[in-house]
């Protein structure tokens, strides 16, 4: 069975784009630079950029385009034991593929609330009351909320749709419109803020640098997890998109044209949101950081408040805001998608339909939780998880295998062949030595944190069966996979310029 491509390499790096450009750039990164430094964060995150972001980008772009696999498919043909980590890699995006459609869904329903600020005076009762209907707790679930269902449902219907497509076909051209759209729709966002009053109390709550707080460590952390987060690094999902790439391809230049463009949009987002937040603050009198929050609550209780105080166009820019969230929710859901997917497809050598139905099948009932009223809940607990011990985890053991007990100057050299400008030694030193360092040391601490305190307060039997229970589930879901009996014609042994040490 002829293996997909990428039409052109514009089409795979507006996918990598889309991948990278997620919910978390509009409301993860604006919080985060704006409560470790302000201006200041911004020399810890470049840092980290180049320490890490790129470098594990460069690492999976050759890794996917060299062995022309997946996640599992991939690292087994690197040593045939490393297949598990693949799973486990594709076992976190499953887990992410599960919840993101709920946040993309209640995008869409907030598009039609913009129009006549239906949520009213109080944007917190409305989303938290009345739109999600929360039940007392994660494991009350309160039953299916049907006017969530609609969007929920359109949301996987487009994905399928378009998935079903392919890679060039599929993926490729979607991209090619939404990731031109988003740009534009968060440019008018942005212009929009820049010209309220107030906006630039918004601007000098963010980028005012406090130089004292980039002494401290878990500024540095947070820059590394924004990165590493930001850029869909460590949970198979470039090692995927890499591996429908063309033998002659400029890896490297690839790698730090998705890098920069991700992270100059995340700060572009970031005027446009502080702007308004800035303009929020004056109206209300108080200081903006009393305004500034991240995750849902910026993005569904702050802004819709901020929306409804505007002096003209309202119902335009609520529009135009939700739909970049849609937007960015639909790139990063497709290729999350995709990157389990495409480990299905290759291992057992399936037809993308076949593997398609069986994957999004069983995301698809799993994801009914999220529609419940306990949705919110489950999905706080299982995204902490999933990210800071699933995610993490996958990184850390994914370059501590390839950076020691494997040719990584082979890698090296590969990834140079085609590239427009040689990436150096460096690399290597990055890959062995700081990025297992910082991720570990990210691991860690977490995990630290988290035995000495609940997250959230949560009761303990909802931490244990959600988020440990899902982060346990991934490493069964990779021994399950990997010790399954695939198509012998996939799994060939590499070459001998292949071959782990």
């Amino acid at each position: 069975m002829a293996r997909d491509q990428w039409g052109t390499r514009l089409g795979f790096i507006l996918a990598a784009i889309g991948s990278a450009i997620g919910l978390g750039n509009i409301w993860r990164f604006p919080y985060v630079c704006a409560s470790n430094g302000g201006g200041a964060f911004l020399f810890p995150y470049f840092f980290a950029i180049i320490t890490a972001g790129i470098p594990i980008l460069i690492l999976e772009f050759t890794i996917g385009q060299k062995f022309k696999g997946g996640a599992p498919v991939a690292l087994g043909k690197m040593n045939k034991r490393w297949e598990w980590l693949g799973w486990f890699q594709a076992a976190v995006a499953f887990f992410i593929a599960t919840y993101y459609v709920a946040i993309v869904a209640w995008a869409i329903s907030y598009i039609g609330f913009s129009a006549t600020q239906a949520w009213g005076a109080d944007t917190k009762s409305f989303f938290f009351s009345q739109y999600l209907k929360l039940s007392e707790g994660p494991l009350n679930l309160g039953g299916i909320q049907l006017h969530i269902l609609i969007p929920f449902l359109a949301v996987w219907l487009i994905g399928y749709v378009i998935l079903s497509k392919g890679i060039k076909n599929g993926i490729e051209k979607a991209n090619k419109v939404l990731i031109p759209t988003l740009i534009v729709l968060t440019g008018v966002i942005v212009v929009r803020g820049l010209t309220l009053p107030g906006a630039l109390d918004g601007l000098n709550y963010l980028f005012t640098p406090n130089w004292e707080m980039i002494r401290q460590p878990q500024v540095w952390v947070a820059a590394y997890s924004q990165i590493f987060f930001s850029l869909s690094i460590g949970f198979a999902i470039m090692i995927a998109y890499s591996s429908y790439l063309p033998e002659k391809t400029d890896l490297v230049n690839s790698a730090f044209i998705t890098a920069f463009t991700n992270h100059g949009f995340e700060i572009f987002a970031a005027l446009g949101v502080f702007s308004v937040l800035g303009y929020m603050a004056g109206t209300q009198g108080v200081p903006v950081a009393e305004v500034a929050a991240a995750g849902p609550g910026l993005a569904f209780v702050v802004f819709p408040a901020a929306i409804s105080a505007l002096p003209a166009f309202k119902g335009t820019v609520g529009v135009i805001f939700f739909t970049t969230l849609v937007f960015s929710g639909f790139t990063s859901f497709i290729s999350i998608i995709e990157a389990f997917t495409t480990g299905v497809i290759d291992k057992f050598n399936l037809s993308r339909q076949k593997a398609l139905n069986l994957c999004m099948g069983c995301s698809f009932v799993i994801s009914f939780a999220f529609v419940t009223g306990a949705g919110l809940y489950i999905l706080d607990i299982l995204d902490y998880f999933i990210n800071n011990f699933g995610i993490v985890l996958g990184g850390v053991l994914e370059v501590i295998l390839v950076g020691w007990f494997f040719d990584l100057e082979g890698l090296r050299i590969h990834a140079n062949r085609y590239s427009d400008f040689a990436v150096g030694k460096w690399w290597t030193y990055m890959i062995k030595f700081v990025t297992p360092l910082v991720l570990g040391f990210m691991f860690i601490q977490n995990f630290i944190q988290n035995i000495k305190m609940p997250y959230e307060g949560y009761p303990l039997n909802a931490l244990l069966m959600i988020g440990w229970g899902a982060f346990a589930l991934c490493f069964v879901f990779g021994f399950v996979f990997y010790l399954m009996k695939g198509d012998p014609s996939v799994m060939l042994q590499p070459g001998k310029e292949e071959v782990s040490k």
